[in-house]
């Protein structure tokens, strides 16, 4: 962490702490990495002063759920389905994984976060095909700088999906012991988990008793339409008794109203992904279905093998798709949608946060909290003049506008570029990557595979 004093002056502060709100020409000072205060005129004069003229001072967002590890596969699914994707992703590729390849996925995929303004990641790490796949995974968030929920998971094969008698890979104990024997650091734990289903019920039972006895939050998938698989996982969990408040539960598209009311019963959390949810035909992103039973919903990416990999197109998306759905049948019936681009950034910040148990330290720009902070440009040709700094932030915005980025008060991008990157030997390492991964999956196109013309 920062062992210095910072004040931010001059932003427009947006908290997103209710008891705090919106404060024009508002003020923030950090210490020591942790947010101190927030206000105007705090009267700090022994500090390392951030003029943030012209800029929105906000939290970092919250992405609680992105496979970070598909980073050097970018694009290679752009208009798939959910069943093309499984049959590409963990039947045809992910085995070709090595060690270098997870890391350089992980280190340039929170980078690729941490630019567009998300300084917290849940990293869904279905990529433990041997102990070295999983400590290059988390070596390479521990690199790029940003705070992360490492998701250990499976390996990739076949036989860890369908039905599986195999239990969660004992594995995750020693890197609860050698990397998370404390929960205060910037890399936090959690179990990528299969649902029921994915697994048959002794195995269900077997994994959340060893994430529970870890004490770690548990992450998993439920309720995506395959082609012809019917299954009802989450009624599953509760006749199994493995629901509650240390859960969450990834898409829900497919479940049965029933079943979203166990996970609201049991303090379930919510995650959706609702670019890829509609792509790959997962289902409706249930965001009015859960907002209806007091569930929060979180937002997140999901695979950049075919989704964009920052949270201004999701907030966008979820907030487009859930409103025309209240669409009416007669124009006698107004129209009169509820949800409103503030939910959407409360998705993206606070209820991200909550989602996966880190609402004490990130989420808000509250005193206390963590110094996880991002200056937005709003003196820009695509978000000038501002009017509603919400409004700029979930509908205007993009990637170009992240400014700065602060993690625990540490800088990791100031004035538009990434603190301490290199980005030209990254890049390399991607392309490499990229061409061994599909060169041995048979994906890789002819032009990345023929060497460079000579100059």
């Amino acid at each position: 962490m920062s062992s210095q004093r910072t004040v931010f002056r001059n932003g427009f502060v947006v908290s997103m702490d209710p008891d705090i709100g919106e404060i024009p020409n508002g003020e923030v000072l950090v210490e020591n990495g942790i947010i101190v205060d927030v206000g105007r005129e705090l009267g700090v004069s022994d500090a390392e002063e951030i003029d943030a003229t012209g800029m929105i001072v906000m939290p970092g967002f919250v992405d609680t759920h992105r496979h970070t590890w598909q980073t050097p596969v970018r694009g290679v699914l752009p208009s798939c389905t959910l069943d093309h994707y499984f049959a590409v992703m963990l039947g045809q590729v992910g085995g070709f994984y090595r060690p270098e390849d997870v890391h350089i996925g992980d280190y340039a995929g929170a980078l690729e976060a941490l630019n567009g303004g998300v300084t917290t990641l849940l990293d869904w790490s279905h990529i433990s095909n041997t102990p070295d796949h999983s400590d290059a995974a988390i070596q390479g968030l521990k690199d790029a700088g940003i705070r992360a929920v490492y998701a250990h998971g499976m390996p990739t094969g076949s036989e860890w999906w369908f039905l599986s008698e195999l239990n969660h890979p004992e594995d995750i104990r020693r890197i609860r012991e050698t990397y998370f024997s404390s929960d205060d650091g910037l890399l936090t734990l959690a179990m990528a988990a299969r649902q029921p289903g994915n697994v048959n019920a002794d195995v269900a039972k077997h994994d959340w008793a060893l994430a529970r006895e870890l004490g770690i939050l548990i992450s998993v998938h439920v309720g995506m339409r395959l082609h012809n698989v019917h299954y009802t996982p989450v009624k599953e969990m509760h006749d199994l008794g493995l629901m509650g408040p240390d859960v969450c539960y990834i898409h829900m598209t497919d479940l049965t109203d029933q079943e979203l009311d166990w996970i609201a019963e049991t303090g379930g959390k919510a995650c959706i992904a609702p670019y890829v949810e509609m792509l790959m035909g997962h289902g409706p992103p249930p965001t009015g279905k859960m907002l209806a039973r007091g569930v929060r919903p979180s937002l997140s990416v999901d695979v950049v093998s075919s989704v964009p990999g920052e949270m201004f197109t999701q907030m966008r998306t979820a907030l487009a798709y859930d409103r025309i759905l209240e669409f009416t049948d007669t124009p006698d019936i107004a129209f009169a949608p509820t949800l409103t681009h503030r939910d959407m950034l409360e998705f993206a910040t606070i209820d991200g946060a909550r989602s996966i148990m880190l609402e004490d330290r990130a989420g808000s720009l509250t005193p206390g909290k963590q110094g996880d902070i991002v200056l937005l440009n709003a003196n820009a040709i695509n978000t000038a003049p501002m009017v509603d700094p919400i409004a700029t932030i979930v509908v205007f915005s993009d990637t170009s506008n992240v400014d700065s980025v602060f993690v625990a008060g540490n800088p990791v991008k100031r004035h538009g570029k990434l603190v301490g990157a290199d980005l030209e030997k990254t890049f390399r390492q991607l392309e490499e990557s990229r061409n061994h991964i599909l060169g041995q999956g048979e994906l890789l196109p002819e032009w990345a595979a023929a060497p460079a013309a000579a100059v």
